[in-house]
């Protein structure tokens, strides 16, 4: 059994392309939020703050009423980015120990050619349905499936590509996939 990913092409209407664009936005923010203070804590105290360290943080951030609009987004998509912050840390620190060349993790631009957010599957909140995707917040949006999504759905990742065109990658675990034939050579 192995994790497999299916990508399809989704074509949401304006309310839906309006949401989509608002979480990106959120999910940019709160990456650079918590990179910053991550920054900030370090310079005065030494000492780092972590995802759960976040994660807590985040739930007092959404209380605040200036950030209150982080509320209406999916959650989930919130929580990934500060795994992908999280992430970007352990790779920057992993590379400093083995002597390679290493990057500090960056400031997110809203001026970037491709952007892209992850929500994870609880329950059902994903589903692939006849001509139509189930995603949290955004509801049935309509989705060009072309093939037959096996397994259990794991996460979705709604990107936009620098055309303009909207893309839902669905990760799958437990799928089939029957090994190549031997040829010989």
């Amino acid at each position: 059994m192995v994790e497999y990913s299916y990508k399809f092409r989704l074509y949401p209407n304006r309310e839906q392309i309006n949401l989509i664009e608002r979480t990106f936005g959120c999910y940019r923010y709160v990456y650079n939020h918590y990179l910053a203070k991550r920054q900030d804590v370090y310079k005065t105290s030494g000492e780092t703050l972590n995802y759960y360290a976040c994660a807590n943080d985040m739930t007092q951030l959404k209380q605040q009423e200036q950030t209150s609009w982080l509320r209406e987004v999916d959650a989930t998509a919130l929580q990934s980015s500060l795994r992908d912050l999280d992430t970007a840390y352990q790779n920057f620190f992993r590379r400093l120990k083995q002597g390679e060349k290493s990057a500090y993790p960056k400031f997110k631009s809203k001026h970037s050619h491709k952007q892209s957010y992850k929500s994870k599957c609880v329950g059902s909140t994903i589903k692939v349905l006849d001509k139509a995707v189930q995603l949290p917040k955004l509801g049935k949006v309509k989705c060009r499936v072309s093939k037959e999504v096996k397994g259990r759905i794991l996460s979705a990742t709604v990107s936009q590509n620098p055309s303009g065109k909207y893309f839902v990658s669905l990760c799958c675990a437990d799928v089939e996939i029957a090994p190549c034939e031997r040829t010989g050579r």
